[in-house]
């Protein structure tokens, strides 16, 4: 009797150890707290073209074309707390893979969806993964979906970094963060990429801890472990999304590449961490095809089709398009000049098309647009200038392929030229941090020390004595100013715009010409002769040196009347005794009393009302290097009244409100040339 009741405890054990092991294969499920190794016999709620193969896979799409698939747990989860309506953290896991017909191509891949809802009827197939259509993919927080994107399509439509990333959305496509697909390596910290439409399983670790809300997910191939850094962490409140009844479950669709999306394995636990995978018991993944023959043919060929027929038209639409979109002005004359003459077209793409992105600026004669050469990679700043007329057009563009030829540290090389209908566009060397005139005036720009305004002085003037009497002609800038002194990576100044210079043989005398440049620069004897000379530029950079001492425009309609003038409140401190006190106070105490000293005072000497009292740039240059001594000057020699002294010469009153402003109203490329 006992051997009989002992062989019958025997039988029990081990019936009840068979079923054990059953029912871990097959799943389990405990309402908040359920794994399935493998889904032979699960319970889960399918449509679409979703469901579980003979051997255990959850298939979320088959290879359909542009087909959706959902697979959901059955019963609804509490994610609030009854007691007082809070989040509750949760924690899922799962193994995936996605085969396809096609190495490298890839549906548009899968999701992990916690939804208000489990009905997706109006989702595309075609794309959106199986969860949105054309007037519900936009963001609406009626939408309720919390969606975890393995996403193997670059959809520019939705912002997507790359086609092989990972994202959390949140009500729409357009991931709150992504990154692309990979892990990083325990021992190294390193990142470590992996293809999500390889063909491979991979495992997926989502943890949301409700107290701080922050949501990491985790990416890592199969048999890896889970990597403690995550690949995607966020600090999410998801009050306002999961509002209960909740559904939890995958999402997929297929788009016009014929792919499966399989889930291998899938544990989930309210308030706590998943129970881990039994890796031992998934199910293995199918092997991809290899013949694609017919499958080719059958979407291969309407779609070549349609495609003939697009690219005939986009051909006729592309060709007309071209010939006015790239179409340049070319006479006989220029082919002298091919070296420096750029393509309308290189130019254009090398600024994207001109968008107002690529602009650096406005000018008195055209905007400023930077541009990277696609033959040479090279940086430039391209300038568009209006010519309506061909008046001294030749000789124009002589002088500009001329002053291609200068070369000095000091100078924005002018590398060349293009016209087109109505056009001039100038191509120079891109200056990374801008205009001197926006560090001098523009409050959001940094303070620049004294020894770097004194440094780009000094350049200044060595540039200008190149332009004046080292090089093969003589060159008159014409329109020195802040605004036209560009810098370099280190803050080095170099002057630049040669759209107004004029160019004569040293020994000879300039022509009569039109009054070009900007009020505060113009040295006052050009009203009267129109000849732009040497010292016209000198006296512009005298002006130049008191904007970039006092940190003020040589004239400035807002400020004081005493003040109106730059030159004239200067010399009247210096009478005072106190020239110092017109210093850029933005220099705090921080500057070379006798740097800034010879500045004021050099700038009122280049700005000397009598020309035959300004000083060449040569003697500019050995005063600013300290190998010759300032001449005895007094403020009674510079006090004359600039305000009165140009009124008398011929300048109206309502140009001296536009400090800022060019004088020159003909046309840049007409008279003088």
């Amino acid at each position: 009797m006992f051997l009989k009741a002992l062989v019958c405890l025997l039988l029990f054990l081990l019936l009840h150890r068979r079923s054990t092991l059953a029912a871990s294969s097959s799943g389990r499920d405990d309402g908040d707290d359920f794994i399935f190794n493998g889904f032979g016999g699960a319970n889960l709620t399918l449509d679409g073209v979703a469901s579980i193969t003979s051997t255990g896979l959850l298939m979320v799409t088959d290879t359909s074309m542009e087909t959706k698939g959902h697979a959901f747990h059955p019963s609804p989860l509490r994610f609030r707390d009854l007691s007082n309506g809070t989040v509750i953290s949760f924690s899922t896991t799962f193994a995936f893979g996605f085969i396809s017909d096609y190495p490298g191509l890839s549906g548009h891949g899968m999701a992990f969806v916690i939804s208000h809802t489990m009905d997706f009827s109006k989702a595309l197939g075609s794309q959106f993964l199986g969860l949105f259509n054309q007037s519900s993919k936009a963001y609406n927080s009626s939408n309720h979906v919390l969606a975890i994107e393995l996403d193997t399509i670059l959809s520019p439509e939705f912002q997507d970094i790359d086609n092989n990333h990972v994202g959390i959305d949140i009500n729409n496509l357009i991931s709150n963060k992504s990154h692309t697909a990979g892990y990083y390596d325990d021992h190294t910290g390193s990142f470590e990429r992996l293809s999500l439409r390889s063909g491979q399983a991979m495992q997926v670790w989502i943890d949301y801890h409700a107290r701080d809300m922050l949501l990491n997910v985790t990416l890592a191939p199969i048999p890896m472990a889970k990597p403690h850094r995550p690949l995607l962490s966020a600090v999410i409140n998801l009050s306002s999304v999961l509002l209960d009844p909740i559904y939890v479950g995958f999402s997929s669709s297929t788009g016009p590449w014929l792919t499966s999306h399989y889930v291998l394995g899938w544990s989930f636990k309210m308030n706590g961490v998943a129970q881990a995978l039994d890796l031992s018991l998934l199910p293995s993944l199918p092997r991809a095809k290899s013949n694609h023959k017919l499958k080719v043919l059958r979407i291969g060929l309407p779609l070549a089709s349609a495609t003939l027929v697009l690219i005939i038209v986009g051909i006729v639409v592309f060709i007309l398009r071209r010939r006015t979109k790239y179409s340049e002005l070319l006479e006989d004359w220029e082919l002298e000049y091919g070296p420096h003459r750029f393509s309308y077209k290189d130019l254009f793409e090398a600024a994207k098309g001109f968008r107002d992105t690529e602009l650096l600026g406005r000018g008195g004669f055209g905007r400023v647009y930077k541009g990277v050469l696609p033959s040479s990679n090279s940086e430039v700043a391209i300038k568009r200038v209006s010519h309506g007329s061909r008046q001294g057009m030749r000789e124009f563009i002589a002088e500009i392929v001329s002053l291609g030829r200068l070369r000095h540290r000091n100078l924005v090389q002018l590398l060349g030229y293009c016209r087109r209908q109505g056009e001039l566009l100038l191509v120079y060397d891109y200056m990374p941090n801008g205009s001197l005139e926006k560090f001098l005036h523009d409050q959001a720009k940094p303070t620049l020390d004294w020894a770097t305004r004194f440094r780009i002085i000094k350049g200044v003037a060595s540039g200008l004595l190149y332009l004046h009497e080292d090089w093969e002609q003589v060159v008159i800038h014409r329109d020195i100013k802040a605004s036209n002194v560009l810098l370099d990576n280190e803050l080095n100044g170099r002057l630049g715009d040669f759209g107004l210079a004029r160019l004569y043989d040293h020994g000879t005398d300039p022509q009569t010409t039109h009054v070009v440049g900007t009020m505060g620069y113009l040295a006052p004897e050009l009203a009267r002769t129109g000849k732009a000379t040497a010292v016209t530029d000198v006296f512009a950079f005298g002006a130049f040196l008191l904007e970039v001492a006092c940190g003020r425009r040589p004239v400035d309609p807002t400020a004081h009347e005493e003040q109106l003038v730059l030159q004239d409140w200067v010399v009247e401190k210096w009478r005072n005794g106190s020239i110092l006190e017109t210093r850029d106070p933005r220099l705090g105490e921080e500057y070379a009393v006798e740097e800034v000293e010879l500045v004021l005072k050099l700038g009122l000497l280049c700005s000397h009302p009598l020309p035959t009292a300004r000083p060449s740039m040569r003697q500019v240059v050995r005063y600013l290097e300290g190998h010759a001594p300032l001449p005895e000057l007094s403020p009674a020699s510079l006090s004359f009244s600039l305000v009165a002294l140009l009124r008398k010469e011929g300048f109206d009153d309502h140009i001296m409100s536009c400090p800022s402003s060019s004088v020159a109203t003909a046309s840049l490329l007409s008279g003088g040339r």
